[in-house]
């Protein structure tokens, strides 16, 4: 839990993840699996940075996230294994959206993309992507959310259910 407050502290103050965090942690989760369990504790710990990396992998090369993101969560799963880091992807996921939802809320920009999502999604059923008249002009880019503060949420909530 605390390494997941210094990275939701660390985005949320730079917009960025250090690497020495996420490889510190990623370490320090591989060998606690294997001091605690062994070489079943090293796997599981393999695994969660496997799981944790491969999902947010596609979002990453979408742009929807930084690399500091996945890499931070690939190293929280060392910690977790991969059945936890699941359920944690759920809750961050889940965080990052209200998060996401404030934002726009908070910058008055929520009823205009919400607008533009149902104009792309219209488009995507009936017009099954050939273009359809955009009823606004496009709206610019806002700066993303620190998603480490997700990530930190989302261990509060998924240590509040473990224990």
């Amino acid at each position: 839990m605390l390494l997941a407050l210094w990275i939701a502290w660390g985005d949320l103050r730079t917009r960025r993840i250090p690497n020495y965090l996420t490889l510190g942690t990623a370490l320090a989760g591989l060998a606690y699996g294997f001091v605690c369990q062994g070489w079943t504790g090293l796997g599981n710990g393999f695994w969660g940075m496997l799981v944790g990396f491969g999902f947010l992998l596609v979002p990453y090369l979408w742009g929807g996230l930084g690399a500091g993101d996945v890499k931070a969560l690939a190293a929280l799963g060392a910690w977790l294994g991969p059945k936890l880091t699941v359920l944690l992807f759920c809750y961050m996921g889940v965080a990052g959206g209200l998060m996401a939802l404030v934002v726009l809320w908070w910058k008055g920009l929520l009823g205009a993309r919400v607008r533009q999502g149902w104009v792309w999604l219209v488009n995507q059923i009936l017009c099954r992507g050939q273009g359809l008249a955009s009823e606004n002009a496009p709206i610019a880019k806002i700066e993303g959310i620190p998603y480490g503060v997700a990530m930190a949420v989302g261990m509060v909530l998924l240590l509040g259910t473990e224990v």
